[in-house]
């Protein structure tokens, strides 16, 4: 059996009229550069999250570096976050010559433990960067409350779970800035690098808008540092054809992602989904011992899998000048051990469900 990890070839042919359409309109205009499908885009998010201001950028990687710029962290600051994610996170916090401090991962969500958040506090500690991992926000109450009473900025890395939901508004509603990508593989995807920042405060929304161009008030007059931090028109438009399809796909990935559970939640450890969360499912991400054969296993009959991730941050070679060592972070060390992702789109068949199915509870 063809089973695709992400399907977005499906995914093209399925809306290939409406993108083949938006691509030539742009080719036939030639605005390439902040088109005005780029202004299109971002009132659409902003319709589509309920954020106030949705500036679209180059990638989500730069979303975070933005967001920092936005809410001043400089040199020498400290955020917290987690070592159990994609790099972006804490390599744009390296970037800016802040410094990243790890927290410890929840055992069952893969996410921050807001719990053990306050201990990490220090006089230099200027925000916390939660990750909304494998499509699932963190516990953001919890570290609302913190950030309150340390008067700490909270930027949010949804760059996995946008169109997310925690306690009634969306994960791009939340914190200061909240951020996503909208790179490929992601759940709402374009066909190159992409992403957005999402904010109320009406500051930094300007700022940001501002950083993503050089800084620029007005051409060739700069107010700030910024960086080439633009969305292309051609990746907007595809995202605008594309979108009105989003509400639907979220709904296949969730319907999925229950099927898989209620098949192995019985002899697998299957993803925990918070009461108060309603998860993007960037992933679907099973616990497995022994790996590296059972992946191998998959391999052969046809089923592609993907290790998220398979070291964490803290141990990694660039990150060494932090000292931290193995055993500081053990839940996290442990999961980088045992995650085992396996396909999840909106557009698999029911047949290939169950033969994914089947095939896992042979050889675990």
């Amino acid at each position: 059996m063809n089973i695709d990890f992400a399907n977005l070839q499906f995914q093209y042919q399925k809306y290939k009229v409406d993108i083949d359409k938006k691509i030539q309109s742009i080719l036939n205009k030639s605005n390439y550069i902040m088109g005005e499908e780029v202004v299109e885009l971002e009132r659409s998010l902003e319709k589509f999250t309920g954020s106030k201001y949705a500036i679209t950028c180059s990638s989500g990687t730069d979303a975070l570096l933005l967001a920092m710029m936005a809410v001043d962290i400089k040199p020498g600051d400290e955020i917290i976050t987690s070592p159990f994610t994609f790099i972006s996170s804490a390599e744009t916090i390296s970037f800016i010559n802040a410094k990243p401090v790890f927290v410890d991962i929840e055992p069952d969500t893969f996410n921050i433990d807001a719990n053990l958040i306050e201990a990490a506090i220090t006089k230099k500690t200027k925000a916390i960067m939660p990750v909304s991992l494998f499509g699932q926000p963190a516990d953001m109450d919890t570290i609302y409350k913190i950030a309150k009473k340390y008067a700490l900025k909270v930027i949010v890395d949804g760059a996995q779970s946008f169109g997310s939901v925690y306690k009634n508004k969306t994960d791009s509603n939340h914190g200061d800035i909240s951020c996503t990508s909208f790179f490929p593989a992601k759940p709402l995807g374009c066909y190159g690098d992409g992403g957005a920042v999402f904010t109320d405060n009406e500051y930094y929304a300007e700022k940001m808008k501002m950083l993503r161009v050089h800084g620029q008030n007005k051409r060739y007059y700069h107010k700030y540092i910024g960086m080439g931090g633009r969305l292309d028109t051609i990746q907007a438009a595809i995202l605008l054809a594309k979108l009105p399809h989003y509400k639907k796909e979220l709904e296949g990935r969730r319907k999925l992602a229950s099927n898989y559970t209620t098949s192995l939640a019985h002899f697998l450890k299957t993803p925990i989904i918070k009461p108060s969360v309603l998860s993007a499912w960037a992933q679907y991400t099973l616990r497995v011992d022994n790996r590296e054969s059972n992946q191998a296993k998959l391999k052969e009959d046809g089923i592609p899998t993907a290790i998220y991730y398979p070291m964490p941050l803290h141990l990694q070679e660039c990150f060494s000048y932090l000292n931290y060592k193995k055993n500081d972070f053990p839940i996290s060390e442990k999961a980088s051990e045992e995650v085992l992702s396996i396909p999840m789109n909106a557009f698999l068949s029911d047949d290939q469900v169950n033969y994914i199915v089947s095939k896992l509870k042979k050889i675990i």
